[in-house]
């Protein structure tokens, strides 16, 4: 059967040489309650007694599990080294060749083994004697064989799934990235270009202006640089990043837009994606506040919340402009609010949301919700 390679990460995760202990009670469960049903039919069958054959069938099947088991990892870490370029996959899976050939001298040095103890337990100590076993020992290394075999089988599918399943979601993560720094090309350059273009006429009209409005756009840049390279920032950060930007718009927009940053000091260390706001942000003044001739009321805000799954942290980006129902708002907002909600999916799962709301008092607001056991 052809072996399959591993992606790096994977395979990285796959070289511990020792199990998880939650693992290892697992199995061990598993294993001891097959033992039991193997007790069962032999002592129904063969008119036993019962003690006897449990207490052989335990000793064995679990002296088995962890000869191979524990075998496995070992073949692994002995193949790498000498065989270069090679690494496990699936779980330390060191190959078909290889696990055969630890079956096959397993369950024989098992079966003894557990003989040896299962007599000391029962009061009977003695070394077994293979000749006066021979009927016995030929049923029991066949059954024995047989199941090592489908069990190994069961392990090595299980691996291949969870290899195929970590693959896809790295994959996920990876792509999810990349379109964020898709996104970052598409927002950063449009609103840099405007800024550019009423900076050239300020520096004519109100050098003060024009020299606040340049300090301010070195700020952001210099940000969105720092944010791109890194996977998560602080709070902080982002609503440090999200006024330089809006102070950028007010010079633009004037007294037309007025902006409220509420971020409450202990909740500035938690950690979160870069760049979840600031196209909600940009959405809400583009859409909402820029066609009202009026202007309005910009508002964004952090705070803790608790819901039926626990405390989360809640992001509210709200305008008090043109409404969440103005068509340029529902054209407009649609690609920004995907790449948002793909990258709340690859980070949190299903326990991350946003969501698109209408306000009474008119306008819009969007609201993130982030698990908070998720911020470590």
């Amino acid at each position: 059967m052809p072996e399959h390679p591993t992606p790096p990460t994977i395979a990285a995760a796959a070289t511990s040489l020792w199990p998880q202990p939650r693992y290892v009670l697992r199995m061990s469960g598993l294993v001891s309650l097959y033992c039991v049903g193997v007790a069962l039919l032999l002592w129904a069958f063969m008119d036993d007694q019962l003690l006897p054959q449990l207490v052989h069938s335990l000793c064995i099947g679990l002296l088995s599990w962890m000869l191979i088991d524990g075998g496995k990892p070992l073949l692994a870490r002995l193949r790498q080294k000498l065989q270069a370029g090679w690494q496990p996959a699936y779980g330390n899976w060191p190959g078909w060749p290889a696990m055969i050939g630890l079956v096959l001298l397993s369950v024989p040095l098992a079966w003894w083994l557990g003989m040896l103890l299962s007599g000391v337990i029962l009061g009977r100590p003695q070394v077994p004697n293979w000749r006066g076993y021979a009927p016995q020992l030929t049923g029991a290394l066949c059954i024995s064989l047989v199941t090592a075999f489908l069990v190994t089988w069961g392990f090595y599918v299980q691996g291949r799934l969870t290899a195929t399943r970590a693959e896809a979601e790295q994959a996920r993560r990876l792509t999810a990235e990349a379109e964020l720094r898709l996104l970052q090309s598409q927002l950063e350059p449009h609103m840099l270009f405007n800024t550019l273009a009423n900076l050239r006429v300020l520096i004519g009209l109100d050098t003060e202006r024009a020299q606040a409005m340049l300090d301010h756009l070195i700020a952001f840049l210099r940000a969105t640089l720092t944010a791109s390279r890194s996977q998560s920032h602080s709070l902080a950060d982002e609503f440090e990043r999200l006024s330089d930007y809006v102070q950028l718009m007010q010079v633009r927009m004037g007294a037309r837009l007025q902006v409220a940053l509420r971020l409450p000091e202990e909740l500035r260390a938690l950690s979160l994606p870069p760049l979840l706001l600031q196209p909600l942000v940009e959405n809400a003044i583009k859409h909402g506040l820029e066609p009202s001739v009026a202007g309005g009321l910009l508002t964004v805000q952090a705070e803790l919340v608790e819901l039926s799954q626990g405390q989360v942290l809640r992001l509210r980006v709200q305008d008090s402009g043109v409404g969440l129902g103005a068509s340029s708002c529902a054209d407009g907002t649609q690609f920004g609010l995907q790449q948002i909600r793909e990258r709340l999916q690859s980070r949190y799962g299903d326990a991350a949301s946003l969501t698109l709301s209408r306000p009474p008092e008119g306008g819009c607001l969007a609201e993130l919700l982030i698990p908070l056991p998720a911020q470590a």
